[in-house]
């Protein structure tokens, strides 16, 4: 049966009260930025809340079960990363209150050399809802030199050669490793990332965190790991529904890393259940981004789901309905 999973959370400084508002998130956390929904990292390991293995982290369920993982996922993994049973990506939903840092992440090569054998990050957005005016930082506006952007850092002015592009809801923002980039205050994002927590902030605002102090920078890995060239605006992709009996689907992005879907769902009109399977090739990761929904699996019982919930979904399940109405993220690898 899928299961539901139970979020690790975050109270970054600049995180806000809409996980709980508007998605049901409990938490003791104040503020609550970020739930990490799906997530098998150390930093944030999520724990499964429905079904047979209520209880165990996704990680101990995957280190019994790799053949959850599919036939893709495997073929690009170590042994000693199948033993362990890590997941290849990281799920979240972001509450953008302030600001977030100006930061970047380092590719593959770059981690694994610098940072222990670890994954680099390259990341998507999808947002959620944005307030008016939100925008975000998305490469540089114009080639840089390395020492240009490290005196920029130093005096304050980075901000100066920063790219801000306006954001809107159901807008979707790629970020290959080694952009430039932060999220602006008034976002709320669904997150769909490399396995990988691994972040070099630049420029933090002089902000301090509730013990008076400022966050820690990480400049010098920062310049070796950012790219410098101006970058192109990110255009929204041309986005094609495809229409099933109960359902439409419509691609948002898709790399070496993951492919995300965005699902709309409603059998309250066909009266009849949505058919939902998926193939020997890899699992799938269920992201309700509104509505709620029941779905049954032949023989196994039921698993009700609402607005906020993420599910993880085993490679090679068949025989998988589901009623109700509503929008679900959709993760592939």
């Amino acid at each position: 049966m899928p299961f539901l999973l139970k979020p690790a959370g975050k109270d970054y400084l600049w995180g806000g009260q809409r996980l709980r508002a508007d998605f049901g998130k409990e938490s003791v956390l104040n503020p609550l930025a970020e739930t990490w929904e799906c997530s098998t990292h150390p930093d944030g390991p999520s724990l499964v809340e429905s079904g047979a293995f209520a209880g165990m982290t996704l990680k101990e369920v995957l280190k019994e079960h790799p053949e959850y993982l599919g036939t893709h996922p495997l073929c690009n993994y170590t042994k000693e990363q199948l033993a362990a049973g890590e997941l290849p990506v990281l799920i979240k939903f972001i509450d953008a209150k302030k600001d977030l840092s100006v930061q970047v992440h380092p590719d593959d090569e770059y981690a694994r050399t610098h940072e222990n054998g670890s994954r680099g990050k390259t990341e998507m957005w999808y947002v959620l809802d944005a307030a008016k005016d939100s925008s975000l930082v998305y490469g540089f506006s114009q080639d840089m030199e390395r020492e240009q952007l490290k005196k920029s850092i130093e005096d304050g002015t980075i901000g100066e050669y920063l790219q801000k592009i306006p954001v809107h809801k159901n807008d979707t923002f790629y970020i290959e490793a080694g952009t430039v980039h932060a999220i602006g205050a008034g976002c709320l994002m669904a997150e769909i990332q490399e396995n990988s927590n691994l972040t070099y902030r630049m420029y933090d605002y002089d902000r301090q965190d509730k013990y008076g102090k400022k966050r820690p920078l990480h400049i010098e890995r920062a310049l070796e790991a950012v790219k410098l060239d101006k970058s192109t605006p990110p255009g929204q992709p041309q986005r094609v529904l495809n229409y099933h009996r109960g359902c439409a689907t419509e691609l948002l992005c898709r790399c070496r890393y993951f492919q995300v879907e965005r699902m709309l769902f409603n059998t309250e009109q066909c009266r009849q259940l949505l058919e939902y399977h998926t193939d020997s090739t890899s699992f799938q990761v269920l992201l309700c981004i509104d509505g709620c929904g029941i779905m049954l699996k032949d023989g196994a019982g039921e698993l009700q789901f609402f607005k906020g919930d993420c599910i993880f979904v085993p490679a090679g399940m068949d025989g998988i309905r589901i009623h109700g109405k509503g929008k679900m993220l959709k993760v592939v690898c």
